[in-house]
């Protein structure tokens, strides 16, 4: 065995001198891979040069079949970087986001996917997203937004980390304590993905900073739990023409939809005219809410902002899952856009 390895390295090192090409080097130890097993199977047991060889084949099987898979790796590496490109009319290939061997391995099960591939992917990579609440909706959606490679991710939150957000925040740890939420998801999501740019925002979103915020990005995740905040994204949101996925929960409850008047879909005032008494709308730290149903919830508000990027399957315009978590079921109403919205009806477009 010992012997091999020599000759192999032997032939490397002749090679280099020659200047061979690593190509032709690599045929020729491959070609004395093959002779080796060419002699364990010509050769009976016990036979000098299968005793001077390793005396059995089954080394070199499983040396052969480890090195069968790392190329395999990285041919299949290969083709991953290959439909990370983009041709243009003229028939040359640019690579797109500028994608390292790392991002490609990384993003792989997305770029094998259909309904992205390195496309998607890279308008992905493009996007910015803004999530408003680092809580129990924002929580998720921020890491699953992050770990997707969403370029550029805002979130604005005036809040602090407390004990009691831990049950169902789960972006935030124990040692997070008194720390604002959005410094908190921050440290959690450059710790998940380095290759996202988070833009943390510790203050209360107000209607005199939404317009200017809302202007520099490509779509908003609503993760409030407040209807004075949910009605100021939206509206927020519609004059900026940008869609909108909305989460909300009680309980055990939860729902989303996504909110697109430009594209047809009503918004949310379409649905809520006006704020429900508080006793009929109880937030969570009144009425409860079991700890994973936030994950469930936030995570689809994720999958809906990946598909709305990425152009993947129908997006949740016009209409509205619910999620029952107590007793396991799932339904899906169609909303539809009222004339006399005042935010997105026919006389709210007529005056904007």
């Amino acid at each position: 065995m010992v012997l091999v390895f020599a000759m192999a390295a032997g032939i490397w090192g002749m090679g280099a001198l020659m200047k061979a090409p690593r190509s032709a080097r690599w045929t020729m130890i491959g070609l004395l891979y093959v002779a080796v097993l060419g002699l364990h199977v010509a050769f009976p047991d016990g036979h000098p040069l299968r005793m001077a060889t390793g005396e059995s084949p089954a080394f070199w099987l499983i040396l052969g079949g480890f090195t069968a898979l790392v190329l395999a790796y990285r041919f299949g590496l290969q083709r991953l970087r290959g439909r990370a490109q983009t041709r243009h009319p003229s028939g040359t290939a640019q690579q797109q986001g500028s994608f390292s061997d790392t991002e490609l391995n990384r993003y792989a099960r997305h770029i094998v996917l259909r309904e992205i591939g390195g496309t998607g992917q890279k308008a992905l990579k493009e996007a910015r997203v803004l999530v408003v609440g680092a809580g129990g909706l924002g929580a998720p959606a921020l890491q699953y937004l992050a770990a997707a490679g969403v370029g550029t991710i805002g979130v604005i939150d005036d809040d602090i980390v407390e004990n009691a957000n831990l049950q169902r925040q789960v972006i935030h740890r124990d040692g997070d304590i008194s720390t604002p939420k959005v410094f908190s998801a921050q440290a959690a999501m450059e710790a998940q993905n380095p290759f996202v740019t988070v833009r943390p925002y510790h203050q209360r979103l107000t209607a005199g900073i939404a317009h200017r915020l809302f202007a520099d990005y490509d779509l908003v995740l609503d993760g409030t739990d407040n209807f004075d905040t949910r009605y100021l994204v939206n509206d927020a949101a519609v004059a900026r023409g940008i869609p909108l996925i909305s989460g909300a929960l009680t309980q055990w409850e939860g729902q989303i939809s996504v909110f697109d008047p430009a594209n047809g879909a009503p918004c949310y005032r379409c649905l809520f005219p006006k704020a429900p008494a508080p006793e009929l709308a109880p937030n969570c730290a009144e009425a409860g809410v079991i700890g994973p149903l936030p994950g469930v919830i936030g995570t689809m508000m994720a999958v809906e902002a990946i598909k709305l990027i990425t152009g993947a399957g129908a997006p949740l315009r016009g209409d509205m899952v619910i999620y029952d978590a107590l007793y396991g079921e799932s339904r899906k109403i169609g909303v539809t856009r009222r004339a006399d919205c005042p935010t997105c009806g026919d006389a709210a477009v007529a005056a904007g």
